[in-house]
């Protein structure tokens, strides 16, 4: 995780399931540089009152220069609610961490990648059977047939290290995908703030809950709307409770190397697709199902 406030969010979420264990976690340059992510791990797990091993992973993307979006998640990643600690951290990289983990406990891991896919990406490469050693992936980010929101072909995860995120997109058997297509129909609007605000307070939630103003302030300059989307959260839902959502199945390809569009994800969508020769992705759609809803009840009993 690139520990941003939508990270704090679904891990408010899976923490208040009480049905998914957290093993440890990996951290990565996106919404916030690595090392600050890894503070704000660490600080969300406190308020968690858990205590779960934290390892820096990547500090930068594999082909271009780093860039963090502070304009979105405050200068501390969280919205200006860091409390400034330092966190203990793995003597580990988040890559190795990864590769150790999964050799440890071969095919019962489900990897949750909520920012740029370097840490996953240098896994593989220090362990090629790595994408056979996890039960799952599952990912958030890409733009498939909605406009990105980072430009408007790529989203921001993806965008940030394409290469990496084409790698894990070549390489992994069972990966489940939480697109923009998806995470922008999850919106969280006033009626679910109304909840959220009254929600009973625990130290996790009301950590969360001290971050939103940032979150709200940049959602309605960029789009005009009160509330936000539902990115990491998505994600986590797809995780936790899969049937929540439609799929379909694709293979995915990243574009590297246009002018324009790099970050792009690349899919065959004519009557008789080419194989990109790699596997197919599961690429959560919106359901019925209202993950705003299933957010609140569960992340703040409301």
């Amino acid at each position: 995780m690139d520990y941003g406030i939508d990270d704090s969010m679904a891990t408010l979420y899976l923490t208040s399931l009480g049905t998914v264990e957290i093993v440890a976690i990996g951290t990565v340059h996106g919404n916030a540089p690595a090392v600050a992510a890894a503070a704000n791990a660490a600080q969300v797990m406190r308020a968690a009152g858990l205590e779960v091993p934290i390892a820096i992973g990547a500090q930068r993307p594999l082909a271009q220069a780093l860039e963090v979006s502070s304009e979105v998640h405050g200068d501390d990643g969280i919205g200006g609610m860091s409390d400034g600690s330092t966190p203990s951290v793995s003597t580990e990289s988040a890559a190795e961490q990864l590769v150790r983990l999964a050799r440890e406990q071969p095919g019962e891991l489900t990897l949750l990648a909520t920012g740029p896919l370097t840490n996953v990406a240098l896994a593989t490469m220090l362990d090629p059977e790595l994408p056979n050693l996890l039960r799952s992936v599952v990912i958030m980010g890409g733009a498939l047939r909605v406009s990105g929101n980072i430009t408007p072909d790529a989203e921001a995860n993806i965008w940030h290290d394409p290469e990496a995120a084409d790698l894990v997109f070549a390489s992994f058997p069972h990966v489940t995908l939480a697109p923009v297509d998806l995470t922008h129909a999850m919106f969280v609007d006033e009626s679910h703030l109304a909840r959220i605000e009254g929600a009973s307070s625990t130290p996790l939630r009301d950590l969360v809950r001290g971050m939103l103003p940032q979150y709200l302030a940049f959602n309605l300059s960029s789009t005009g709307t009160v509330g936000f989307p539902l990115h990491d959260p998505s994600a986590a839902i797809l995780l936790a409770k899969p049937e929540l959502a439609d799929y379909e199945r694709v293979e995915i390809a990243v574009e590297k190397r246009g002018e324009l569009t790099r970050g792009a994800l690349v899919i065959d969508d004519r009557p008789y697709p080419v194989s990109f020769g790699r596997p197919s992705v599961w690429v959560g759609k919106p359901a019925a199902a209202s993950f705003a809803d299933e957010f609140v009840s569960v992340a703040f009993g409301a």
